[in-house]
């Protein structure tokens, strides 16, 4: 049996496969080993995975296949011996969340893979590995076309004054945030980008504005100019995972052919394809 985890800092999803066959599935919090010590990744382990899958007294895992967030190159190792020791496993696969995105997206297939989130990212897949990939840098230096940046703009156009005025009294109402409350929660509380994306149902309730449609396909947009034409691949197919693509994906697509990409998937979640790719 093999366990796949595709993990983020907020919640890691997990599942039991046997020959391409589901088993089990379970949501435990999010694993991020840049915040977090072996031994809180270990008491995940522990107590949320293996009470809610139950299966290794009468079974044994040929393999985890884990794809995570905070997974750079000197992390690979530290997070193998963990999962290794608390599940019992000999072949322990670790690897960051973008080639995961590009192996459920692709297989085997070369491509350009997206992940529009929160954050966001990008890489020219060439079937096998992650070739190029073009910093997202943050949603304060780069994450176009991310939840948090969309967040970030139009809050921006809203108390500059380039929304309607009857929009800024509606989200006022709606949230009861002051200028002050935004500048307070933006720079001096943590998970700004977090804050900023959580926004987007008010933005998707109000793409009839013209304003608002205007900035979501000019989020995208800029997206696509900063970080897919880098790649300089624009014969290759383009295809994203993530609520934000999900949720905005006709702005998505609109974006997609004035900059030239042929877009061709939106997925909300990689674990199917990633069943598919390790059965």
């Amino acid at each position: 049996m093999i366990l796949i985890a595709d993990s983020g800092s907020t919640k890691t999803d997990w599942c039991l496969t046997d020959r391409g066959r589901v088993v089990a599935q379970v949501a435990t919090q999010g694993i991020n080993p840049f915040y977090q010590t072996d031994e809180e990744i270990r008491r995940i382990l522990l107590s949320e995975l293996k009470s809610g899958i139950g299966v290794w007294e009468n079974e044994s895992l040929d393999a985890i296949c884990y794809y995570g967030a905070g997974i750079r190159p000197e992390m690979r190792d530290r997070m193998r011996r963990v999962l290794a020791s608390a599940l019992m496993a000999d072949k322990v696969e670790v690897e960051n969340d973008l080639l995961g995105a590009a192996r459920a997206l692709f297989g085997h297939e070369e491509g350009i893979a997206c992940i529009l989130g929160t954050g966001s990212n990008s890489g020219l897949y060439d079937g096998h590995d992650i070739v190029a990939n073009t910093p997202p840098l943050g949603f304060i230096l780069g994450d176009e076309g991310s939840g948090a940046v969309l967040g970030r703009l139009f809050l921006g156009a809203l108390y500059k004054g380039l929304m309607p005025v009857e929009l800024r009294e509606e989200f006022e109402h709606s949230y009861s945030l002051s200028v002050a409350d935004v500048i307070q929660a933006v720079y001096r509380q943590p998970l700004p980008n977090r804050f900023l994306a959580s926004f987007s149902p008010f933005i998707h309730d109000h793409l009839h504005v013209p304003e608002v449609r205007r900035l979501v396909v000019g989020n995208f947009r800029m997206f696509l100019e900063r970080n897919l034409s880098q790649y300089a691949r624009r014969d290759l197919p383009v295809r994203v995972i993530g609520s934000i693509a999900c949720h905005y994906e006709e702005m998505l697509r609109e974006a997609a052919d004035a900059e030239g990409f042929l877009l061709d998937a939106v997925s909300k979640s990689p674990m199917p394809g990633l069943v598919a790719y390790h059965s």
